[in-house]
């Protein structure tokens, strides 16, 4: 009869929690893309357009409750890295973005978390290898991360987070 014995002859440590990194493309129609604890990459895109029936405020709020729910369901966010917009197209376009772009900001500082933005041009080039690469490009080369993005949105907030997990938020 052959012995076998219960007690683990090695004890494993489970892995280290990989930090939970959200990249956003701030609009109307959000792009986000996170890296949540197990390393596993997800990403897509949410609407904060008001109804007709909405305060100015409601896309902001929206806005904040859906950071707040994705804290939860993501676990404690380490760092946010969002498309930092220079210039719009529209006056409409700069007052949603720097609408969210405040919450975002007065949201990451009420919960501790680091936030920082990320210049256009710096995301395009990293992505593609052209600071001033078109839509088309920028989801060509999300594609060729094996994501299938749905808009430019979604697949701008890819590009913004691998550029903040392959240079650690611009240090390398």
């Amino acid at each position: 009869m052959a012995h076998m014995s219960l007690i683990p002859t090695t004890i494993m440590a489970p892995p280290p929690a990989m930090p939970v990194v959200l990249a956003l493309d701030l609009g109307t129609t959000t792009g986000w893309a996170l890296q949540a604890r197990d390393g596993l990459i997800a990403s897509g895109t949410v609407s904060f357009r008001p109804s007709r029936y909405d305060g100015g405020g409601m896309r902001y709020l929206r806005f904040r409750g859906w950071l707040d729910q994705l804290g939860l369901d993501a676990g404690p966010i380490t760092a946010i890295h969002f498309e930092e917009v220079r210039r719009h197209v529209g006056t409409d376009a700069a007052h949603v973005y720097g609408g969210l772009l405040a919450t975002l900001t007065a949201w990451a500082e009420t919960a501790g978390i680091a936030y920082q933005g990320v210049p256009v041009g710096t995301i395009k080039r990293h992505a593609t290898g052209k600071g001033n690469a078109d839509k088309a490009a920028m989801m060509a080369a999300a594609r060729a991360r094996g994501f299938s993005p749905a808009d430019d949105n979604e697949a701008d907030a890819i590009a913004i987070l691998f550029w903040a997990l392959e240079t650690r938020g611009g240090v390398q």
